[in-house]
């Protein structure tokens, strides 16, 4: 048989044999694993203990300090090195979990480079910084007597279970983390807060906490929810205007860096949506980035800008998840202050019985020694040659002086009096010895008189700390409540608009056709064309609408100030009308009619009014038959403004030959009144807030602040507002504002009254010396003001004056110096009520008396007679559009 062959047969006997492996399933086997994998991360690594606020690694670390601490820095990698012996993790994951608690500067003292939590700089290398417990620290976190210990994790040692921390770290430190299907963020709160509200909760009363960041900014906690899962705050940068060309970051949204937030500025002008000249990092010890302009860009518009479209704004969403008993707990963070706080209360308790229990100790030990040596009981012992005897023989001496002592002598107590020296007991005194047992009772009846008061002896415990660590731990971040900014309103229009209107395409690669606009790939374009169709689009590189483009424009949702005036044809031989209306809301790139719907409707007139100026046409009519009147003037003010879908209007049954504007028109609407919220710092037009006045076209906000400047402004939703505004008011030009300010030069307190002459212009009417300052400023037509004067040495005090400050100086240039207030001291200068006067009325072109919505129209003319139908109008102003949402979808306005 050849080798072939046999190895043939080979393989055959073998696949007749029966196979010998076994099957094992291991499913469950895998199922135990990662359940035990999953319960090790959540519980050994990832969250932290509700008892102390550490994680395991942090705990450890805390351990490891108290072990090393001399009162001396020890070297970060020596202590990363003894942690190891309780830690079963790598030294990198021990000096990254140092280093954080280090850069939080409340439970360690540092020294050299850790690190910064502004620039996002790295910590050196941990052989090359050092650290040593703070005295914060040492005061809360530690009390071995108190402790409950474990082996560790190699059985060699031991190791806390939980610290008996006496204070609510957790939230002062916050904490992040991410398990196997659980996660943790709880946000810092302030360290003063945090005792204030335990205060109030040991008191009994209602207490609020916020979360307050180190990197400082303005936070929205609105949405906070307590820091449970669903919850949300806002925080931003805080930006200001430097100059009309440059703005400076000065701090920065937690959980950002200035490299992080400089990366997405960057990236935010790469893509068009902000413009920038150029950045500059000046950070140091204090955040510091300047941003320069280019010219003619509004400063306030590109702050909102970065708000919308850079870190300069982001959102946080906490979640409050601790552990507690050996299991993952949901809490919110006022429910974890009343733990600690409570949990505080508890461990002072057993910090005080211990205390009472050692004092009891050596009061009842030093009330035996005095017996044993002043009854000379010693002297009993000489004789016995036993030790049985000894201890025999002390017993009997003290039993009859030991009446009065609070528990029972025991062999213990006889050992110890039988250690006393010869020379302790040669060298006795009585009166010292009375004294100590004394002064033992007085600290035994005090810490009686705390356990009896606990909660007035825990509220005294947490205002020491306060006394005690507060300094300079003032918050840092500031509460307000934001306005959402609109993306659309404020994106940088980095793309040009283009038309072809005989073929109806409208896009940003049309260019060789008619330019529009500047626009941003994030708008919407509303397009009219000549046969009433409407639509509104995403701007797109080539969309098409309709043949016979009319007008096209970015669209404005919510706009009711856009005012479209309109004369149509209905059918092809049917009569023409006109109608007024604005858009306010629709579905994107849905095509609306907005003639009566008849076939071959075409448009004779068009026009698009920003503030609902109303012009004056004139229709000329074909000669047709035996018409009288072929040409009349139609005024667009007489029309009332409606929807977009009512049918309008008859002008005429008659042919229209053109129709040619005659006259520009002004504004029909009401003047738009606008409030300042002071909440949030804006303007708006919905009634929140105070009050400013009614606005026209050409009217402007007056601005003074505390420095002494003075600027007017066109009324923007967007302007922001510097801390220090001290007037904003309607400005009415002829209107005189009068000023009392000290000049740091002179050192001479001066009065000075002008007019504003350059609109626009930021300009000073005080001194540019580091010393002067504005007293007070007013924008009366007859102010009055009060002069105290400071009382001189070994004379009378001067009595108040009061002066009319009309009176006592003209109304001179912005520049002028003023006039000398008076030459004597002064203490303090009050504004008075003005003195009474009648300010002319303000006369404008275009008051006319009009409704914001709809104008009574006038009597009815012969060619203009026909009125739509009160249904008609009822149907046409009832109809709602959906409104279009950020993604397209429809929604009802």
């Amino acid at each position: 048989m050849s080798e072939e062959n046999e190895e043939l047969d080979n393989i055959s006997n073998e696949q007749n044999q029966e196979p010998q492996e076994t099957i094992t399933r291991v499913t469950g086997m895998y199922k135990d694993w990662f359940l035990d994998y999953a319960s090790y991360v959540i519980l050994e690594r990832a969250v932290p203990a509700i008892e102390d606020g550490f994680k395991p690694v942090q705990r450890r670390i805390m351990h490891s300090m108290k072990d090393l601490d001399d009162g001396r820095y020890n070297k970060v990698a020596n202590i990363v090195g003894h942690t190891m012996q309780y830690h079963p993790h790598g030294d990198a994951s021990i000096a990254d979990a140092m280093v954080q608690i280090g850069q939080k500067d409340l439970l360690i003292d540092t020294q050299g480079n850790w690190g910064n939590i502004l620039t996002g700089d790295r910590a050196a290398a941990s052989r090359y910084i050092e650290a040593r417990l703070s005295k914060f620290a040492l005061d809360v976190v530690y009390n071995p007597k108190i402790t409950e210990w474990q082996a560790s994790y190699d059985g060699r040692r031991k190791e806390p279970i939980n610290l008996p921390v006496m204070f609510p770290l957790l939230l002062a430190q916050g904490g992040e983390g991410i398990a196997v299907g659980l996660s943790t963020k709880i946000l810092p709160h302030n360290f003063l807060e945090l005792i204030d509200a335990s205060i109030k909760h040991l008191k009994g009363k209602r207490f609020t906490i916020l979360p307050d960041f180190p990197t400082a900014g303005i936070a929205d906690f609105t949405n906070y929810n307590d820091g449970l899962r669903g919850g949300k705050v806002r925080v931003r940068a805080k930006i200001s205007q430097r100059d009309k060309n440059s703005l400076v970051i000065t701090e920065i949204p937690f959980a950002t860096t200035t490299s992080s937030l400089i990366d997405s500025i960057l990236k935010a002008n790469d893509k068009g949506k902000i413009k920038i000249k150029k950045i500059e990092d000046n950070t140091a010890a204090e955040v510091e980035i300047v941003i320069h302009l280019p010219s003619g860009l509004s400063p306030d518009k590109t702050i909102d800008a970065l708000y919308a479209f850079t870190n300069c704004e982001s959102s946080i969403s906490p979640l409050g998840c601790v552990i507690e008993d050996n299991k993952p707990f949901f809490v919110g963070v006022s429910e974890m202050l009343r733990r600690s706080t409570d949990n505080t209360v508890q461990l002072l308790k057993q910090e005080l019985e211990i205390k009472l229990g050692e004092f009891e100790e050596q009061w009842h030990f030093a009330s035996l020694e005095r017996i044993f040596i002043e009854n000379r009981i010693y002297r009993d012992i000489e004789e016995e040659e036993t030790w049985e005897g000894v201890i025999s023989a002390i017993d009997k001496g003290l039993k009859p002086h030991v009446k009065h002592l609070k528990r029972a002598v025991t062999e213990e107590d006889i050992v110890r009096l039988t250690e006393i020296r010869i020379k302790r007991i040669s060298k006795f005194d009585i009166d010292k010895a009375q004294q100590k047992i004394d002064a033992l009772e007085d600290q035994i009846a005090e810490v009686k008189h705390h356990l009896a008061n606990l909660i007035d002896y825990a509220i005294a415990y947490f205002e020491r700390l306060k006394k005690d660590y507060g300094e300079g731990k003032e918050r840092k971040t500031e509460i307000r409540i934001f306005e959402d900014v609109d993306a659309t309103k404020v994106v940088i229009r980095n793309t040009k608009l283009y038309v072809n209107r005989e073929e109806g395409f409208v896009g940003t690669s049309l260019r060789r056709d008619e330019y529009v606009c500047d626009c941003s790939d994030i708008d919407d374009i509303i397009v009219f064309t000549k046969e009433g169709k409407m639509m509104v689009t995403k701007v797109d590189s080539k969309t098409f609408i309709g043949k016979n483009i009319i007008h096209v424009a970015v669209f404005k949702k919510k706009d009711k100030r856009t005012i479209y005036n309109m004369i149509y044809r209905d059918g092809k031989g049917g009569p023409s009308y006109v109608k007024r209306f604005a858009v306010t809301s629709m579905t994107r790139d849905r095509e609306y009619d907005l003639t009566n719907g008849s076939k071959n409707s075409v448009v004779w007139y068009f026009s698009a009014n920003p503030n609902g100026e109303a012009e004056v046409v004139t229709v000329m009519l074909r000669q047709v038959g035996s018409i009288k009147k072929l040409k009349w003037d139609l005024d667009f003010a007489d029309i009332i403004i409606k929807g977009r879908a009512s049918k309008g209007n008859q002008v005429t049954k008659y042919s229209i030959k053109r129709i040619e504007l005659k006259e520009k028109g002004v504004s029909t609407l009401k003047p738009r009144k606008i409030w300042f919220d002071d909440t949030v710092q804006r303007l708006n037009v919905d009634g929140r807030g105070e009050l400013i006045g009614e606005f026209r076209g050409e009217d402007r906000l007056l601005i003074i602040t505390q420095s002494g400047i003075v600027k007017t402004i066109i009324p923007e939703m967007t302007t922001h507002f510097d801390s220090d505004m001290i007037v904003l008011e309607k400005w009415i030009p002829k209107k005189p504002i009068s000023a009392i300010y000290y000049d740091g030069q002179k050192e001479r307190y001066y009065v000075k009254r002008f007019l504003i002459e350059n609109e626009g212009k930021e300009e000073s009417f005080i001194s540019d010396h580091a010393n002067s300052q504005l007293e007070i400023v007013s924008t009366d037509w007859k102010p009055m003001a009060e002069i105290e004067f400071t009382k001189e040495r070994g004379k009378e005090r001067k009595p108040n004056m009061e002066v009319n400050l009309e009176d006592f100086i003209s109304v001179k240039g912005i520049n002028a110096l003023g006039n000398q207030l008076t030459k004597d001291k002064i203490n303090q200068i009050n504004l008075l009520d003005p003195l009474p006067y009648e300010a002319p009325e303000e006369i404008h072109a275009d008051e006319l008396e009009v409704v914001d919505e709809e104008m009574v129209a006038p009597e009815e003319k012969p060619e203009t007679a026909e009125q739509p139908t009160s249904s008609e109008t009822d149907e046409a102003d009832s109809k709602e559009d959906p409104e279009i949402d950020d993604k397209g979808q429809a929604s009802l306005f």
